[in-house]
C-alpha cells in the first residue's frame, strides 16, 4: 500500500473537520461549517490543492459544503459511519495498487502466477484494517489497527 499526500491530507482534512462537531454528531442543525482556508492553515496542507481534494471528498458524499461568507464544510454523516477506507478510496481510488493498476487487476503467468493471490490478500488485509477504523476511533483513540 503507498499512502500518497492525496491521501495524507483528505485523512487529515476529514478528522479536523469531523473533530469541529459538537458531540460527535454529524446533524446538519448542529455542524459547524469549516473553511478551507482555515482546514489548509492548521493541517499545513496547500490550498489549491486541498480545494481539489475537498471536491473529492463532496463528490464521495462525505462532506458537504456551504458557500458565501459564513461557508464552509461538514460531515454528511456521523465520524462513527465514515471509515478511513470510504476517505482513501474517495480521495486516490484503489487501496492497493500493483505498477499502477488495481490488485486485482494484476496478472502473471508461469512461475509467477501465485502472485496475483498475494496482492489479493494484502489488498484484502488492508481493506479489513481501514474499512473497520473509523474518524471516531481516530479521533478518539479507540481503535488499535490490526492485522487479521
Amino acid at each position: 500500500m503507498y499512502v500518497s499526500a492525496r491521501s495524507d491530507y483528505a485523512l487529515r482534512a476529514m478528522l479536523a473537520v469531523a473533530a469541529a462537531v459538537p458531540g460527535g454528531d454529524a446533524d446538519a442543525g448542529t455542524a459547524e461549517l469549516v473553511k478551507a482556508g482555515n482546514l489548509a492553515e492548521v493541517q499545513e496542507i496547500p490550498l489549491s490543492f486541498l480545494q481539489g481534494i475537498l471536491l473529492d471528498l463532496r463528490r464521495a458524499g462525505l462532506l458537504y459544503s456551504h458557500r458565501g461568507a459564513d461557508g464552509g464544510y461538514a460531515l454528511t454523516r456521523p465520524a462513527t459511519e465514515i471509515t478511513v477506507g470510504d476517505v482513501l478510496r474517495a480521495a486516490g481510488g484503489s487501496l492497493t495498487t500493483v505498477r499502477g493498476l488495481p490488485a486485482e487487476r494484476a496478472g502473471y503467468h508461469g512461475v509467477a502466477a501465485g502472485l496475483t493471490d498475494v496482492w489479493l490478500a494484502v489488498h484484502g488485509a488492508i481493506a479489513t484494517v481501514v474499512d473497520s477504523t473509523t474518524l471516531a476511533d481516530l479521533l478518539t483513540h479507540n481503535q488499535t489497527p490490526t492485522a487479521p
